[in-house]
């Protein structure tokens, strides 16, 4: 199967390594990856900070560059989500209604594509270790993403799964959130961390990188030994 790789920011800019390891899942799976070296930004930074014009172009440059048939796979459930949501509300009425239509069916974030479109379940991940999910807000609401990340690392050997407290609750990242709100925004991150250490886990998982990168803060701050990790990382592990 051919598949367009779409990397968002946060990945691109600091942690590359993340995008390497799901091609390196992708391949396994027998996929054809390709990279279109032009893409940018999915334009939702600009879109949720109410620069509606300046994501406008943004957006329109992501349509063009992800034209065509090919299933389109991101280790993001954030820009998915804002793919599938919000282009419909940011060129309503416009000359671009049906590429938006159609990327929104075109495109998957990593675990729901290997679960619901490659029907794959185990990689042949090894990673010795106690771990614990946290559930993104767009994973889990606007992906509808629950399961399938918990199925995949179910498969990985040597790691035993413990769910945390209040799993659902948001990191307190939100993008712009955390800048606007810096106070809050840690009070919910020492909150989502001390759920996961009470767990006993060694490893923090997600499929969000910008959730992790936000946890990861606190836990360095406090000189935690929790090891956040994502998805693609921990599948890309012991082979």
């Amino acid at each position: 199967m051919n598949v367009q790789l779409f990397i968002p920011c946060f990945v691109d800019q600091l942690y590359p390594d993340t995008a390497f390891n799901m091609v390196k899942v992708l391949e396994k799976a027998g996929c054809t990856v390709s990279y279109n070296t032009s893409q940018t930004c999915c334009g939702q930074p600009a879109f949720n900070a109410g620069f509606w014009d300046e994501a406008k172009s943004v957006c329109t440059k992501f349509l063009k560059d992800f034209s065509g048939t090919d299933l389109i796979v991101a280790p993001s459930a954030s820009c998915v989500g804002f793919v599938r949501n919000y282009y419909s509300k940011l060129f309503e009425n416009s000359s671009h209604h049906h590429a938006v239509q159609d990327i929104g069916k075109r495109i998957f974030e990593f675990s729901e594509f290997m679960l619901q479109v490659l029907k794959i379940e185990d990689v042949g991940a090894v990673l010795n270790g106690k771990a614990t999910y946290h559930d993104s807000c767009a994973g889990l609401r606007e992906c509808k993403i629950k399961q399938e990340p918990r199925k995949l690392l179910s498969h990985v050997k040597g790691l035993t799964l413990t769910e945390m407290n209040d799993v659902e609750t948001c990191c307190g990242f939100g993008g712009t959130f955390a800048v606007k709100f810096e106070a809050i925004s840690i009070g919910m991150g020492e909150q989502k961390v001390e759920n996961a250490l009470a767990t006993g886990a060694d490893y923090l998982i997600s499929t969000d990188i910008s959730c992790l990168m936000h946890l990861q803060g606190y836990i360095k701050h406090k000189g935690y030994s929790l090891k956040t990790m994502h998805l693609a990382d921990v599948l890309a592990s012991g082979w």
